[in-house]
């Protein structure tokens, strides 16, 4: 297990640095963007975290109880909101004082909706309904945390096939716009005065699939207690090969759209919505991860930083959302005009604030986990040294 949570946090690293560069405002953005296909980082990262809650919560269950695991998934959600409530607090103070002081479009567009109602944006925002760009993903990843523990001990208790026939289905009518018809609703049944568009890119009800399925294979593989390796019928492989080679080079000659001036193609590799070719795209990469992954890893040398990036995700992920946000108040847009060794200096020395953040973390986790081993070991000795006082007494 120990061995494959490393490879975990490798990918997870992974994930996070190619965030990195979709988002910081550079020339390399747009190239270095769905490097690998019709896919992009979030997916991979969201169905990673998925299968690492599933991993780690089951364990939970099975050593500590439901209670203990209910309250874990609590702490880790109330976490993920305190990190998004920051977020919040430092785009509509710092970001937004110095965006309006440089008259920064990059800025003032982005937050568009704060500076038309402050007030509105402020307290929608922590109610994770103002989901401004770059900063509406954290939410989703607290509304998974929160309805994780009744999906995790119903997949315990019952399976996981109506789970994820459930999930399926919301997927595809996510396709049809539920996200949409929901927010219809509410804005009938309360008036609310938050516009579709500000409500965040990320289409929850087809996204949630992702979480599930990760959230699926890390209940089975930590609740097996000798998990048998994955293994693909050979028509399978190939397919996956075919489907990964075409989508890499379609991405490359093509661009960013699959289908440039078709809107209703490009619906089909949609990422807000998790389109349904986007999905075969990136379950033929999961496919071929998991078929090769073990081989590839034994060859190759293990990547140091990317485990250390992915073993802090939380901190880095917010460090990189910090940067983006200073970089287009200070810098402007990918379109600003920069000279190419300017870009490269902001992409090196963005990265090595992350690792810093990213060290710096792991050492206060490795001290507390210390501290928490000390203060155990010092409560035994003390019960310890109570009962033998008490046995001494008892033969007085």
């Amino acid at each position: 297990m120990n061995r494959r949570l490393w490879e975990i946090d490798a990918l997870r690293g992974l994930m996070l640095v190619l965030m990195t560069l979709t988002h910081l405002p550079t020339r390399y953005a747009d190239p270095l963007g769905q490097p690998f296909g019709y896919v992009s980082a979030a997916e991979g990262f969201v169905l990673l975290s998925g299968y690492m809650a599933g991993m780690v919560y089951t364990a939970r269950e099975r050593r500590d109880g439901e209670a203990v695991m209910r309250e874990a998934f609590l702490r880790r959600a109330l976490k993920i909101y305190a990190c998004q409530a920051a977020l919040l607090l430092f785009l509509f103070t710092v970001i937004a004082l110095i965006g309006v002081l440089a008259r920064q479009d990059a800025i003032t567009n982005l937050i568009s909706f704060y500076f038309e109602q402050p007030v509105t944006a402020f307290f929608s925002g922590l109610l994770l309904i103002y989901s401004p760009p770059l900063l509406d993903i954290l939410p989703l990843y607290v509304v998974f945390m929160v309805l994780s523990p009744l999906l995790l001990l119903h997949g315990l208790q019952h399976g996981w096939r109506g789970i994820l026939a459930l999930s399926v289905l919301l997927w595809l009518l996510a396709q049809f716009d539920l996200g949409r018809a929901v927010y219809d609703l509410s804005v009938a049944l309360t008036g609310l005065p938050v516009p579709f568009p500000q409500t965040g890119a990320f289409e929850m009800f087809g996204w949630q699939f992702l979480w599930v399925m990760g959230l699926w294979m890390g209940s089975v593989q930590s609740a097996s207690r000798d998990p048998a390796p994955l293994v693909f019928p050979p028509w399978l492989v190939r397919t996956a090969v075919v489907i990964g080679v075409v989508g890499l080079v379609w991405r490359h000659a093509v661009g960013q759209l699959p289908f440039p001036g078709d809107d209703g193609l490009n619906l089909m590799f949609d990422k807000w919505h998790l389109g349904p070719l986007r999905v075969i795209n990136l379950f033929a990469l999961l496919v071929l991860t998991l078929h090769f992954g073990t081989r590839v890893a034994a060859r190759l040398p293990r990547l140091r930083v990317l485990e250390t990036l992915g073993a802090a995700s939380l901190p880095v992920f917010c460090a990189h959302l910090v940067l983006a946000l200073l970089l287009l108040a200070v810098a402007g847009d990918a379109g600003t005009p920069r000279a190419a060794w300017i870009d490269a200096l902001i992409l090196v020395g963005c990265f090595a604030v992350l690792y810093a953040v990213a060290w710096t973390s792991g050492e206060l986790d490795r001290r507390t986990a210390a501290m928490r081993r000390q203060l155990r070991s010092q409560a035994a000795d003390a019960a310890l040294s109570v009962a033998v006082r008490a046995r001494a007494g008892g033969r007085r």
